[in-house]
């Protein structure tokens, strides 16, 4: 567990969170409650033995009893289906457990980013606190020359004040958020006063097409494969449901003694007359329709997430470095434009305020971007069925690209003039 003061990496939150949230063990039982069904599915069912005991009525009878050992048929040859349904539902829960523990790696990763925005919030609030401490002396050196009216100093007194507000309302925010990274990672009474790391931008890597994230998302979420599973075994249920109206059918070997041994097998078979299968079949077929449609439901829904997250992943990223690259540098040059002239005295301090306010502005919303570049990524990467996933996508965009790239850059082989010379056995002179 991380102490006070000590660094909490995203890696070590989502570490944390694997092994202690509550909801991957709940998941984890679930996969061995599904392991134990799948065991039992394998278990032959066990004989029957019945004995009936007749005592005699006058002396000199003997007492008779029957002794029959049977099995049931039907169960034996549900068997097959039983056991295949069983090993699909453990998939099932299987891909269930995984799709649990990728929610709380993207809950956690999004919460680990939301704390780092509010520190990076912070640390700005301070800065602009320091600016406006040192505006204050500024403005108070102007009014005692007569260079600037005492409106100026009441101004930034005002300015000071509401910047405190700010500060108060982010370390409310940082609090809220730190309990909730403490809850995830499994420390919801511990300490909070970790050091978090500083927000790293992704590792540029080649365009991946969005198709591509569609097919990764189609072809690795769990949640398709637990409804594919379930389906599957909804398939089996369906093919045992024929043989619901013979259970009990029971066959074996059948003992009488009454003065003497008498022995022949016997069969139990129930008539079905009023129950022959109809409702069982029709509950089943039921229940495939349904499992059908949330898979197609769930598709749809995937469908929606990658090209969501992608889209988000996208223009985030490239608001993020016009607000880096472009906006920044102008708004810093006219902030500290404003900050000489007003200390010169040429300019009031209207402008010098809505200088500093604009990269006030510009500075959180630059924090806000990092932080939605950040939860984009996560949510892309979750769309598509993980972080190994996604890497694996990029790694063969990156392959790709660089293979592309060498034959483009590979010089051209040279042409090969044909030979005018005459071959060996030619024409005699």
């Amino acid at each position: 567990m991380p102490t006070a003061g000590t660094k909490l990496t995203p890696a070590q939150a989502v570490q944390l969170a694997l092994a202690h949230d509550p909801r991957i063990q709940a998941a984890l039982a679930k996969v061995r409650v599904a392991e134990a069904d799948a065991d039992q599915a394998r278990l032959l069912p066990n004989p029957i033995l019945s004995v009936d005991l007749r005592f005699p009525q006058s002396a000199g009878l003997a007492t008779a009893f029957e002794t029959t050992l049977t099995a049931e048929l039907i169960s034996l040859l549900q068997k097959p289906g039983q056991i295949a349904a069983a090993d699909q539902r453990l998939r099932g829960s299987a891909a269930d457990a995984l799709t649990t523990a990728l929610d709380v790696i993207t809950e956690v990763q999004v919460a680990y980013a939301a704390a780092r925005a509010t520190e990076d919030a912070m640390i700005s609030a301070q800065r602009r606190d320091k600016i406006l401490q040192h505006l204050r002396e500024i403005a108070q050196k102007r009014l005692k020359a007569g260079d600037a009216p005492k409106l100026d100093l009441l101004t930034i007194d005002v300015q000071v004040m509401q910047a405190a507000l700010d500060m108060a309302d982010l370390m409310q925010q940082r609090t809220e958020q730190r309990l909730l990274l403490a809850r995830l990672i499994g420390q919801p009474k511990g300490t909070t006063d970790w050091e978090l790391a500083p927000w790293e931008a992704p590792m540029d890597s080649p365009a991946v097409a969005e198709s591509t994230w569609l097919e990764a998302g189609m072809s690795n979420r769990p949640e398709i494969a637990a409804k594919v599973w379930e389906l599957r075994a909804l398939g089996e249920d369906w093919n045992s449901a024929a043989l619901a109206p013979l259970a009990g059918t029971s066959f074996g070997p059948h003992f009488e003694h009454d003065g003497g041994w008498r022995m022949g097998p016997t069969l139990t078979i129930p008539l079905p007359i009023f129950d022959w299968g109809q409702a069982a079949k029709a509950k089943a077929e039921a229940q495939r329709i349904v499992a059908i449609h949330e898979l197609a439901q769930q598709q749809a829904e995937i469908i929606q997430d990658v090209r969501l997250a992608y889209a988000t992943y996208a223009q985030s990223r490239g608001a993020l470095a016009l607000a880096k690259d472009k906006l920044l540098p102008l708004q810093q040059s006219q902030t500290d434009l404003a900050q000489r002239t007003y200390q010169s005295g040429e300019s009031d301090l209207a402008a010098l305020l809505l200088a500093e306010t604009g990269m006030e502005l510009t500075l959180s919303k630059i924090g806000d971007l990092q932080q939605k570049v950040i939860v984009a990524r996560v949510k892309l990467e979750r769309a598509a069925g993980g972080a190994g996933v996604a890497r694996r996508i990029e790694s063969a965009a990156s392959q790709s690209a660089t293979t592309q790239s060498a034959n483009e850059t590979a010089p051209a082989a040279p042409e090969t003039k044909p030979s005018t010379s005459q071959p060996a056995g030619g024409p005699d002179k």
